[in-house]
């Protein structure tokens, strides 16, 4: 586990919860390696040994570097220790550049939650409750709080309680004869000073209480916090001071003024008979102290923050009605002048403390590594998808984009990107399968041949359900990917007719190609061009385009080329190795050596940037799209997984190499769990797939782009790497059946 906070020996509430964390997880579970990535405010901040990498709060490279280091560690859970003020940026934002880059299940303990955050604040926390699989609240508040402001899913969140220290219960501490205090009566308040502690209400009630008992002790324990001390130095606490001063009550002030490691903490906790938690702040969801307090069974008075309100329940403590001094003086008279009373709390206090002590607290976070880090078992199939899947999003038209989860989205009508590529699929399929599978090729053609413009000379690609084109033009890339269905029907359709019709329709249409600037349009439109000279090699027009566009990518590629980043581009985007792809059949149809061995050099490369440290496959995700030197992990396609696969098919075919073989198995096994989330995204028996995997899980609906995919990848897999005899799927997975549904 890669555990992100502040750490010791850093000087503050969030590097002692760390490493409190830290030190009690690995004394439970010698099983779980925990490397800590510390934050420091400063270069020349003093680093732990446990320490495996520092992080300089206002150094963006320094939260990219993390995550790189955090991937590389093959880490199998990040738990961070999340409070706006430790990161740099506006709220803390730079911490996002770390998150969006981890690839492993994210943890958050959210120490604070603001219910009424700034738009700084909400945005920071909506891409946190976006990445996290788990949330971690200390407080039944927090939970409900994430729920209602930031949109949190239920099961995304957990409720830990600030751990404690598990000590036997002392009621009269040893160190009072050490340091002259005596039978005093002590009032205690601890933590870093500044203006959010209330400290001056609880000066203020001092008076009141020195009436009636002149001996009173009020020990302030706790540095002045180190923000404020880099802004006036010591004024805020001299201020304090002066105002004990002018109430007369400085004699029955002791300030203890530095910051006390944990066990010096809780002795000095021990020594007072009632703990003040004065705080204005009633929106608190945390106070480490204050947990302490309760768990060596100190009498606690405070005021109804969220954490005392729920910490305090049940008569452990006594909650102020609000944080005025008259208040606290009333609670104090009272717990002073009934010892017995004082007694009683103190027992309840105790008795709840066993309740956060670390140990079970520990226990509770294994648990929840754990959870997080489980993986669904894998099972990769060579049974065919069926193909109930992908007819159920077809229609009379074609195929549809969208689902919402299985239900076909009409809303979103159709594309000829997705016709496309289902045209290639019907080509793709045995004998036994073609009846069907020419029919429906029928209306897949006839949707291209309906899509082109012949005023523009383009192909159209979007059409809304009430079957009116959206527009008059397409994408590049969408000319090219339906200019190379052309040359694969033309190639590969059963049917003399089919291959006729698909060869005048590429004859006519591939001279756009010559107009393409984009990369991948470029490559779509080599892939078709080397399936149409299969089917009729003396084809100069299909020719043209292969020597073009492999000229093109290869000098695109010797440019863009780098010491470890042998890539056509500074970033990759999606359909990544058909670049590859086209590059090695241009090098093959030509035929070109130096084409060729380029091709194969970046499909390489491009196949082990995209394998994890554990070994299975991680595709570039759609969030890190055109990110120059890096990928970032998610969202996760399908369509990348299919197109590495068909890439290594064509390396395969070329070289016999079985590396290549093992690269498209462990693409292929993407499908089925072998992933960063251990989730299952194809189902052979229901013949869909999910629409890709992001941080939190799989996105649950399945359209048209995925299933694709699937079956596609699955084409591939039998027809090159298997040799399988194209078997179809049984007719009881056909329409009209009632097909197994993924859970």
């Amino acid at each position: 586990m890669a555990l992100i906070g502040c750490f010791r020996p850093r000087l503050c509430g969030i590097a002692t919860f760390t490493a409190d964390t830290y030190d009690h997880l690995k004394a439970l579970r010698s099983d779980i390696d925990v490397d800590i990535y510390a934050m420091r405010a400063s270069a020349d901040q003093p680093l732990d040994p446990a320490i495996a990498l520092a992080i300089d709060e206002e150094d963006a490279d320094n939260y990219r570097r993390a995550a790189e280091a955090i991937n590389a560690s093959g880490a199998s859970a990040v738990w961070l220790q999340h409070e706006f003020g430790i990161f740099g940026g506006p709220a803390g934002d730079m911490i996002i550049g770390l998150l969006s880059r981890i690839a492993a299940p994210l943890v958050v303990t959210l120490h604070t939650i603001l219910a009424e955050p700034n738009a700084d604040q909400r945005r920071v926390m909506g891409q946190i409750v976006a990445r996290a699989s788990k949330l971690v609240v200390m407080s039944a508040f927090g939970r409900e709080t994430l729920l209602a402001v930031y949109g949190a899913s239920p099961d995304q969140i957990v409720h830990i309680e600030h751990g404690t220290p598990d000590r036997p219960f002392v009621d009269i501490a040893p160190l009072r004869g050490a340091l002259g205090i005596a039978d005093r009566p002590v009032l205690s308040t601890f933590g870093l000073i500044g203006p959010g502690k209330g400290l001056e209400a609880a000066i203020r009630a001092l008076p009141a209480i020195a009436a009636q008992y002149p001996d009173i002790l009020y020990r302030i324990v706790g540095a002045t916090h180190p923000n404020l001390i880099a802004a006036e130095g010591e004024a805020y606490r001299q201020g304090l001071a002066a105002l004990a001063e002018s109430l007369g009550v400085s004699g029955n002030i002791a300030w203890e003024n530095r910051f006390l490691d944990t066990e010096e903490l809780l002795d000095r906790i021990e020594l007072c008979d009632i703990y003040l938690a004065p705080y204005p702040n009633l929106q608190q969801i945390t106070s480490g102290t204050l947990a302490y307090a309760v768990a060596l069974g100190r009498a606690v008075v405070s005021t109804p923050f969220v954490h005392a309100r729920e910490l305090l329940a049940d008569d452990i403590g006594i909650l102020l009605p609000d944080a005025g001094s008259e208040a606290i003086a009333e609670a104090i008279l009272l717990l002073l002048a009934a010892p017995a009373e004082r007694r009683t709390i103190q027992s309840r206090a105790y008795t709840r403390g066993r309740r956060t002590a670390w140990s079970a607290i520990a226990g509770q976070c294994a648990d929840l590594i754990d959870d997080v880090t489980s993986r669904v078992p894998e099972s990769t199939t060579r049974r065919a998808p069926s193909l109930a899947g992908l007819w159920a999003i077809c229609d009379d038209v074609g195929i549809l984009q969208h689902s919402v989860h299985l239900v076909p989205d009409r809303a979103h009508g159709y594309c000829i990107d997705d016709n496309a590529r289902a045209l290639m699929l019907a080509h793709s399929f045995g004998p036994r399968a073609q009846q069907e599978a020419q029919t429906r090729a029928l209306a897949f053609a006839s949707f291209i041949q309906h899509g082109w413009n012949e005023e523009r000379g383009r192909f159209r690609n979007f059409m809304g359900y009430d079957r009116r084109w959206l527009e008059d033009v397409g994408s590049e890339d969408s000319n090219g990917r339906t200019l190379w269905s052309l040359g694969h029907a033309a190639a590969h359709a059963a049917a003399p007719a089919m291959r006729a019709w698909a060869a005048r329709w590429f004859d006519r249409t591939a001279f756009m190609a010559e107009e393409f600037q984009s990369p991948r349009a470029i490559a779509f439109a080599v892939l078709g061009a080397d399936d149409r000279l299969a089917h009729d090699p003396s084809n100069a027009q299909a020719r043209a385009v292969v020597e073009r566009g492999g000229a093109f990518l290869c000098t695109m590629w010797k440019a863009a080329r780098r010491r470890g980043w042998d890539w056509f581009e500074a970033g990759l985007a999606y359909d990544n190795a058909r670049l590859a792809d086209a590059l090695i059949r241009a090098g093959r149809r030509l035929p070109s050596i130096p084409l060729e061995e380029a091709g194969l050099a970046a499909l390489g490369w491009l196949a082990d940037f995209q394998t994890a440290r554990e070994g299975h496959f991680r595709p570039v995700g759609s969030e890190g799209f055109g990110l120059p030197g890096e990928s970032l992990p998610f969202d996760q396609q399908p369509l990348e997984a299919w197109a590495t696969i068909a890439a290594c098919g064509t390396a395969f075919a070329a070289t016999s190499n079985a590396s290549w073989h093992a690269h498209a198995e462990t693409a292929y096994a993407w499908f089925f769990g072998r992933n960063d989330r251990g989730i299952a995204l194809g189902d052979p028996w229901s013949g869909r797939c999910l629409d890709g995997l992001g941080p939190r899980g799989a996105n649950l609906n399945s359209g048209a782009e995925s299933v694709l995919a699937f079956h596609l990848a699955y084409r591939v897999m039998a027809d090159i790497f298997w040799r399988e005899p194209l078997v179809d799927s049984p007719a009881w997975t056909r329409p009209g059946s009632v097909p197994a549904l993924m859970g």
